[in-house]
């Protein structure tokens, strides 16, 4: 069984972010790169949950001082929580999401051509799965 990634919070965004953009960092490095001014030793605690979230690993074999890396993909990420956002705000159905975006938000022609392709994929897989 996969063992459910824990939801990051606006501060491991903010850290997570920073990995992704970098690669790996170093508190110091990390510190100096933060999007808002904070100490280093909170920088520090949260590197180390991340790690302990199970998000970022700490390489600390080859040299000091130890780096931080993100484990996840940021489409990792972000499909962990769009699935929570689905299944809070509406019950696990995609469709009041969809209409929501559709209706609310002015699309662009390629984002519809993009949706309308994605639409006819998932056709595709529903076809031969009920085959």
């Amino acid at each position: 069984m996969k063992k459910k990634m824990p939801r990051p919070t606006q501060g491991d965004m903010e850290l997570l972010t920073l990995l992704w953009e970098n690669g790996s960092l170093s508190i110091s490095e990390t510190h100096d790169k933060y999007p808002r001014k904070v100490g280093y030793t909170t920088v520090q605690t949260q590197l180390n949950r991340l790690v302990d979230k199970g998000l970022a690993k700490k390489n600390k074999a080859i040299k000091k001082p130890a780096r931080y890396s993100a484990i996840l993909k940021p489409e990792d990420v972000s499909a962990t929580q769009l699935d929570s956002l689905v299944d809070r705000v509406t019950h696990g159905s995609v469709v009041p999401l969809v209409a929501h975006l559709v209706n609310r938000t002015s699309l662009t022609n390629d984002e519809l051509t993009e949706i309308k392709s994605l639409l006819k994929e998932a056709e595709r897989r529903l076809k031969k799965g009920a085959k």
